[in-house]
Order: structure tokens, then sequence, then C-alpha cells
């Protein structure tokens, strides 16, 4: 892999630009959380998506077709430092969500930082239905938890809670005000915050304003079609500015880390 775009010096890892795959404590270092301010921690919220060159997030309804070994490494590596991973109920049914699992790689990072084993999966329902037997829900190393509105069903959540799901109300209607996610999910300590998508939640995170990071992986690929974009839904009345603060390389794929200005 090689670094196109420096890093912040805090952040840099060790070794130079060499093409070679990088550690997992090198990757760690260049994708580090930033530091809460002298207020206090507030929920830093960064996304994770990959897109082919024509601007497809995903090929038959999925996105592994268009990853490579190295997005998975950087995927686990981004797991490996989040609180917990925010994900919508339509990605959770097509990509067959798993609970995440601890990775030894990160064991003593996380532990110094005073987080559990593996993150937590925050799945943001309005409908909830969901397939409540599913490992995600029934197994976890983490509770699961449930973002939805105060109008939802109350027997889904009934169902969702006898399955050991924490269900988190975060909207007064039926649908999740993603601030009030936010927010709920800091109140909980969890601070570092991820979403994988999908590109219907990522475009009501960004039309609302509380996406401060962007992790896109660009795919050297054409697909054509009508696949969705990375981001969908809302749009904004003006377009959000986001500076590049690293870029990195391997086989073609780049991978470039944007943050709100």
């Amino acid at each position: 892999m090689r670094r196109l775009f420096p890093v912040t010096d805090e952040t840099a890892p060790p070794g130079g630009d060499a093409d070679r795959e990088w550690s997992p404590a090198e990757l760690a270092a260049a994708y580090v959380y930033p530091e809460h301010g002298p207020g206090g921690r507030e929920p830093w919220l960064r996304a994770n998506m990959v897109s082919t060159l024509d601007g497809a997030a995903q090929h038959d309804g999925r996105s592994q077709p268009i990853s490579s070994a190295t997005d998975m490494r950087i995927f686990g590596t981004l797991r490996g430092l989040a609180d917990v991973v925010l994900v919508g109920a339509e990605t959770v049914r097509k990509e067959g969500y798993r609970p995440a699992r601890a990775r030894e790689d990160f064991a003593a990072l996380r532990e110094a930082a005073g987080q559990g084993p593996a993150p937590a999966i925050a799945v943001v329902s309005a409908s909830l239905e969901l397939d409540f037997t599913l490992p995600l829900f029934t197994s976890p190393l983490v509770p699961t938890l449930l973002l939805t509105g105060a109008a939802a069903a109350p027997d889904r959540i009934a169902t969702a809670e006898k399955a050991g799901v924490q269900v988190v109300i975060a909207g007064d209607g039926m649908g999740v005000d993603p601030a009030r996610a936010v927010r709920a999910l800091g109140e909980r300590g969890l601070h570092r915050l991820l979403t994988e998508g999908g590109p219907r939640l990522l475009g009501q995170l960004v039309a609302a304003g509380v996406l401060d990071e962007l992790c896109l992986a660009v795919s050297p690929m054409l697909t054509a079609g009508d696949a969705q974009r990375i981001a969908g839904g809302p749009r904004v009345a003006v377009p959000r500015r986001f500076e590049l603060t690293s870029l990195l390389e391997e086989a073609g794929f780049l991978f470039s880390r944007y943050r709100r200005t």
C-alpha cells in the first residue's frame, strides 16, 4: 500500500511509503478517531463506503463484488476502532449481517481505550421487519441495539427485546431522527461511531448534518446499470464541503478519508 496524500503527523505510520502491506497497528494509527475537546467527548460519526469509478455502491445489490482484500482489511480496522456500528435494516437484510467479532489485533488497543471486546451493532429500522432469530440478534458478543421511532409496533418491539435486543427510541414518529440517534448512542457512552450504510441511511445522515467523516474506497471498476450511489434519499439545500485528510492506494483502489470542514 502506498500513501499518496499525507496523514497528519500524529497518525502517520512508521516505515515510509513503501509499496507493502501495512500492519494492523499502522492502519489503526492512520484511521484513529480524533481526540475529544476540553468540554468532554462528543460522538464522532464516520462512514465507510465503497464506490466504483462510475458511482455504483453495489453490484447485484451487494458491495462485496466491488471490494478487495485491502478494502476488507480497512473495513476490519474501522470496526476494530469503533464503539458501535450503525447500519440500516435493508443493508442487514441484503448483506446478511452478523455480529461483530473480537479481533486479536485490536484487543490491547480496545482495552486501553476502555472499550469492550467488539463494537455493538446498532440497526436503524422504522418497521422492525427483521428476522430476530438471526445470530446478529440472538448471539452477539455485545448486545445488538435497535434504533426506531416511538410509533413502532409494540409487538415487534416485544419480539426484539425477547431476542435480547436493546431497543432505543430515537424518533417521535415511525422513523428515526438521525441527530437524536447520534445523541442517544453518545448518552450510552458510545462515542466512536461508524456507519456502513446502506445508501439510504447514509443519505439521511448527510441531510441531517451529523456526518463528521467519510472513508471512501474507490474501486477501479465500471459497472454501468442503475446501482445506487453511496448516499441516497433527501438532498441537501447546499452541498456540504469536506476536506481530504489522507489518501492511500493499493492495486488501483484508492482509500480516501475526508472530514467535514
